[in-house]
Formats: structure tokens, sequence, C-alpha cells
């Protein structure tokens, strides 16, 4: 059962990365309001894709009418495909796909992702990614709900039974079947440090670092 006590997190802001479409079952759009509940308990403002369908229209709504803030970054071509009626929050248009996930990753201080279709699932592996290379040192969430991920989850625990992936970098990704239990472990979580290459060689110090403990 998720909490309904406001408490105090570490992040002040959280990108969830998540479907333009609702899913066929219900377990979904229960996940992605439960989700914004959560977010809404912690004071954590959200930022995500921008559109107001699926899941997305569902968990920014519930953050927005929670009084938390909303930041929307979506790409031009697709403002009329994935706003439907009146924005939600703040809305910033972007000029493509590539400016969105960058601009969503500097914003905010950690990933989750909610179930969704392939976009969802490319902007979860880049920040995966991100994190293996030394980009950020922001934790990454899989909010897996009903089994959604599983399949993915045991796909990378194949790429490190196979040699692709190192042991130590299958941790960056945590996952958790609730929400409440997965932000406690991305509040617990230690950042990866056995990177490809060091996280200043990069010169991407936009993107931040790991937060630190918010006072009360």
């Amino acid at each position: 059962m998720e909490s309904n006590s406001r408490r105090v997190s570490k992040f002040k802001k959280i990108c969830v990365f998540c479907g333009s479409h609702p899913g066929h079952r219900k377990v979904f759009s229960d996940a992605a309001i439960h989700l914004g509940n959560e977010l809404v308990n912690r004071t954590i403002d959200l930022v995500y894709g921008g559109g107001s369908v699926g899941l997305m229209g569902l968990i920014s709504q519930r953050v927005y009418d929670g009084g938390c803030h909303v930041l929307g970054v979506i790409p031009k071509a697709l403002v009329p495909i994935e706003i439907s009626g009146e924005p939600v929050g703040e809305v910033k248009v972007v000029s493509d796909m590539h400016e969105r996930k960058a601009e969503m990753a500097r914003v905010a201080e950690a990933f989750i992702a909610l179930p969704g279709g392939y976009g969802t699932m490319e902007e979860l592996l880049e920040m995966i990614t991100w994190a293996q290379l030394g980009i950020h040192k922001k934790p990454v969430g899989l909010l897996n709900i009903d089994g959604y991920y599983d399949s993915l989850l045991t796909l990378f625990d194949k790429g490190v039974e196979e040699g692709f992936i190192k042991p130590s970098a299958r941790h960056i990704v945590l996952s958790a079947p609730t929400a409440n239990e997965l932000l406690t472990k991305m509040e617990e979580y230690a950042p990866f440090d056995d990177n490809v290459a060091p996280h200043e060689s990069w010169q991407m110090e936009q993107l931040g670092t790991y937060p630190t403990e918010r006072k009360t």
C-alpha cells in the first residue's frame, strides 16, 4: 500500500518516463496515480515528456493537483499528438527527441520508468548507459508493475552472464513493484563508480550530480 503521510525526500525533481497510452489493464493506470501520490507525499516535482494523454497525463495531473511543480518537455512535432486540451503545468517545447532527453536529464535528479513502449524503454536505456559511462551519477529505477519489466531485467542478467554487462553495472538499475519501495531504494542508492570514463572527462557538468540531503 502506498504511503499517505507527507515527508521530505532528498530529491527535488524526478523525471518519469512513461507511455502516451494507458495500457490494456487498469493496474498500469493505478500505478501512474500511485507514483504521482508518492511524489506529492514526498514533495517531489515532476519532469516528464509533456503529454496529457495515457500514463503521462495521469501522473502529471496527479502531481499538479497535489501542488507540486510539473515540467513537461516535448518536441514540437509531438505537441498536436500528445497534448490534448489544456497542457498540465509548465511545458517546454524543444526541437527534437535528443534535446528532449538532454533537457529532462539536466533538470532531474533521478529517473523512473513506468510501463511503456519503445520510447519509454529507449529513454530508460539511455539513462542507464549514461550512468555506466560516467556521464551522470543519478539513480535509475524501474517501477515493475505486475512483472511488466521482468523480461527486461532477465535480459540484463543474461548480459552479465554472457560477459556483455559488468556485474557492478547491473546494480545501476533499481526495481520494485511499488512506488514507495522504489523511491526508498533510490534514496538509499550509492552512485555507480565503476564508470567507463571519469565523470569530469565528459564535460557535461550541466547534467549535475547525485543530490545531497534536503533540509526540512
